[in-house]
């Protein structure tokens, strides 16, 4: 069953989302605030945002650029409910990471064709990543360089997989440690430096130089490769 997250402030739009939605199968979550939104979204883990963008208390549009920031979060469809019908602010709303922009009033049945195609859309997670001669195995949680087994320690292997899945988007140190190490930690965002320099010398040619995995001079890291990796540095 899919889980739909609502955050909406107009009491009856809500009430009468929540009824349609469960009687179409979801199941459903909400607040009417935007207080606390993002903290509801991490909890709930939904896999779609109904997100309201004028809030009595808070900015939607913020809300949308800290769920795009979470890396747990990162990927979930939001869908805009909202009075605002120009196209500076559809533009907008999409270019913070809203994948749909639905204007009110609008129908239920529109509603929910689009929360429909939202879920369409989305494919499971492929079991095998493979980028710059690292193949990744999902199910066996084993990964290989050029058909050479790797001795990652359960941590490497998180983190690796992680950077893999998302290639090209750079993320810092505290959203590698949620992500990988969770929020319920007692580690530093330095233990990320120490544990992407291990899996470089695991991965790249030259860890000095490397072309797998790299850094952002004052934010973070990304895996993006750019040069064909050829043998483990183990």
């Amino acid at each position: 069953m899919k889980k739909i997250l609502l955050i909406e402030d107009d009491t009856d739009l809500f009430a009468l989302l929540k009824y349609n939605l469960e009687k179409e199968g979801f199941a459903m979550a909400g607040s009417q605030t935007g207080k606390g939104a993002l903290d509801l979204c991490r909890q709930v883990r939904p896999d779609l945002i109904l997100l309201d963008i004028m809030l009595p208390d808070y900015d939607g549009l913020e809300i949308c650029k800290a769920v795009r920031k979470d890396p747990d979060l990162l990927s979930t469809p939001i869908i805009f409910l909202t009075a605002r019908a120009s196209e500076t602010d559809r533009i907008v709303g999409l270019e913070l990471g809203a994948n749909d922009y639905v204007v009110k009033p609008f129908f239920v049945r529109e509603l929910i064709a689009r929360i429909k195609l939202q879920f369409r859309n989305q494919t499971a997670p492929a079991r095998v990543l493979e980028a710059g001669g690292v193949q990744l195995d999902r199910g066996s949680c084993q990964a290989r360089l050029n058909g050479t087994l790797l001795n990652l320690t359960a941590t490497e292997f998180r983190l690796l997989e992680f950077l893999m899945s998302r290639p090209g988007v750079v993320f810092s140190r505290e959203q590698l440690l949620n992500a990988v190490w969770g929020q319920d930690r007692a580690i530093t965002d330095r233990a990320v430096d120490v544990y992407v320099l291990r899996l470089r010398q695991k991965i790249e040619i030259d860890p000095a130089n490397p072309g797998l995995i790299h850094s952002v001079r004052g934010f973070g890291y990304t895996f993006e490769p750019r040069v064909s990796s050829a043998t483990s540095a183990a």
